[in-house]
Parts: structure tokens; sequence; C-alpha cells
């Protein structure tokens, strides 16, 4: 088993953007001894201030108090995928390390810009999603890196939905350039197809929008209509470096699907992987000669992990080492979906530029000593 992230050293955090996914982050760095949140600020500064109040010593600021405030080691990026670069530009040029929600930028020009300014100054840059850090896509990964499927050929991954905009007060930007159910969602499945199958070299695609408006469904604004200014539906065809073909659907056009999330079919069996939107979630076995599929015991990936799991995992990881959730997957992640787009725009195959390692796996890692099955602490 693997040290507990509380053996990492710890790092205080400011927020810049308190809307509704910070909750999320909140909930994990409760349970997180190696983050210390110092501070939040919001364009909105009741927004801050509600945040503020719900957290001992946490302080409700300005965005420049904050990138200024020497007590702050990162800045946890929570804006809409619009302003993701700015804000991490501005948090390099004040020396801290950055985190922020997906995609890592809105370009893979403006993503490059931010890893090159990070690079000149000497800090680490981390990205959602770190999902794939919990025991559902690291159990997969185990099972496949053991051998247990044989050599991996082909995966589906599938994200079928109406549209945010049924549910979210505000969707606006999931309509806008930075957004859709690609640079939307998938980001959980393509570093998901990454750290299962290895790096994408090329990729195909189509993809249409059936809408050029969406009607928000609830909360203040309900029955007001957003502008749809990007492709709403993607299907895309990319083929990983190891020789592996992954198909992938991306919807906000779609009412339900009965598709696995994500399968993985290789020489000797297949896999059922849960969610990638989720943590956790079984992973299913089905060999030849079997009566029914198998759910595999969890064997790898941080124990009840949450948002935020990458910070940590980022506040434990060497100097001059690359975090799991770090900026140079996230910058792939981001090209081969840039470049999917581009290919359904062309309706020609698109060389991935870039490339990133398969993050190291993770041992199978309580976040606290009191998540180990025995409230012991784990062994190396």
């Amino acid at each position: 088993m693997g040290q507990p992230l509380t053996a990492g050293t710890a790092i205080t955090v400011g927020i810049i953007g308190c809307g509704a996914i910070s909750a999320q982050y909140l909930a994990s760095f409760h349970r997180l001894p190696n983050i210390r949140l110092t501070a939040v600020a919001d364009l909105d500064l009741s927004r801050a201030q509600a945040v503020a109040d719900s957290c001992d010593g946490v302080r409700a600021v300005t965005v420049d108090e904050l990138l200024a405030d020497p007590a702050v080691g990162l800045v946890l990026n929570l804006t809409i995928p619009a302003a993701h670069a700015d804000i991490a530009l501005q948090t390099i040029a004040a020396g801290k390390a950055v985190y922020g929600e997906k995609p890592l930028a809105a370009s893979t020009k403006e993503a490059r810009e931010v890893l090159d300014a990070a690079k000149a100054a000497g800090v680490a840059v981390g990205c959602a999603p770190d999902t794939v850090l919990g025991t559902g896509i690291q159990t997969a990964r185990k099972a496949i890196d053991d051998g247990l499927i044989g050599t991996p050929i082909a995966a589906a991954a599938v994200m079928a939905t109406p549209g945010h905009e049924r549910w979210h007060p505000n969707p606006d930007f999931y309509y806008q350039p930075g957004g859709g159910p690609l640079l939307d969602m998938g980001p959980y499945y393509v570093t998901a197809l990454v750290t299962l199958l290895g790096p994408v070299v090329s990729v195909t695609g189509a993809a249409s929008h059936t809408r050029d408006q969406r009607t928000i469904g609830s909360g203040p604004r309900a029955g007001e209509t957003v502008p749809v200014h990007v492709d709403s539906h993607v299907t895309g065809t990319l083929t990983h470096a190891g020789g592996a073909i992954s198909t992938l659907v991306m919807s906000f056009d779609s009412v339900r699907t009965k598709s696995p999330n994500l399968e993985i079919h290789g020489e000797r069996g297949s896999l059922v992987v849960p969610d990638p939107n989720r943590f956790d979630g079984d992973v299913e076995l089905f060999m030849p000669g079997a009566a029914d599929w198998e759910v595999l015991p969890v064997s790898a990936g941080y124990v009840g992990a949450g948002r935020g799991f990458g910070i940590a995992d980022l506040a434990a990881t060497g100097p001059g080492s690359e975090p799991r959730a770090g900026g140079e997957l996230a910058f792939h992640i981001l090209d081969v979906m840039e470049s999917l787009l581009e290919a359904a725009r062309t309706g020609a195959a698109t060389a991935v530029r870039s490339t990133a390692a398969r993050p190291a796996p993770v041992p199978l890692t309580p976040a606290r000593p009191e998540d180990s099955p025995d409230g012991s602490l784990p062994r190396a």
C-alpha cells in the first residue's frame, strides 16, 4: 500500500472563483491535512464571503489581494474556461504555483504560454481532472498493467446528455468557446484513456450542433435562453502511441444512453471502467468462457478521493518531477481535443503534435491513516 498524502509537504491554498464547483474542493480539503486554505476571491465578493464564512480561518479578499498575499503558496483557479489562462499567468507572475479546473486554457496557444511562463518562473502547474487518481480508474489501470486483458486493442468512451442547461442556473459558458461537450466533459474521458492506454498520436472526427440557443431549466434565470457558439455533439477516433484505437462520443444533444461510460478491450479480455467523472466505482472484467462479468477488488488509487486530491498529490511530488495531474498531461489532453475539433472541421485525419508520459500509477493509498481499513499507517 502507498504512503498517505499526509507524507507530502503542506501547501497553503487560495481560491479564485467561488462558484458551484468550489464546494466539492472544500469538502476534500477538510480531509487533506497537507492542504491549508487561507483565502478566497471572486469577482462577486459576496460569493467569496459566503465561502470564507463557512471555513475557519479563511479570509475573503479581492483577486489582487490574494495574488499579493505571501501566505498563499498555490492558487486554485476555478474561474470560467475563458479566464483560465489569464488567471494562471497572473498567478505565475506572482511567483505562486497554480492548479486549475479543466481545461488548462481555452486553446493550446494560451496553454503553452502558461507552461512556458511556469517553467521560466520555476513554479508548478497542475490541472483537473484528478478523478483518474481515484480507485476506479487506477484499479482498471492496474488490471491493464498486470496483463489481465492482454495487449489493449480498443476502447470506447461515451458521454450522452441533453445538456447542462437543464440543471445549471448559469450555463452560458458551456456553450461558448472553451466549452461544449468535448472541452467540458471530454477532459475526464480523454485523461482516463491516456492514463489507461498512453498518449494519442492522431485523431479523426465529426461534429455538429442541433440548436442555436438553449433554454435554462432551473434557478432565477429559468426560461431565459443562451446562444450556442460551439459544437454540441462530437465523435472521434483516437489512435494511441501503443497502437490501441479509442472511439469517443461526447454529446449535449443525446437524451440518454445504455452504453458504458468507458470500455477497454484487450486480446484476452474486456474491462468496463467506471464513470471517469467519478473517483471510484466498480471495474468489471469479462474473460472468454466466463458466465458473467466479474467485479475486480479495489487494488489501486487514492481511497475516498474527491476533487482536490490532485493538489495534495502535487504537494507530495518531489521538486523537478511532474505531478500526476500536471500541466504537461493537461496540455496533451487539450491538444488531443483541439486536434479532434480540427479533424471534424476539415474531414481529415489530424496528427497530435504534443505527447505526455502516462502518469505514474497510484498504489492503493489512504489520504489519512484513519482511512486505512485498520486505522494504521500503510507501508510503502
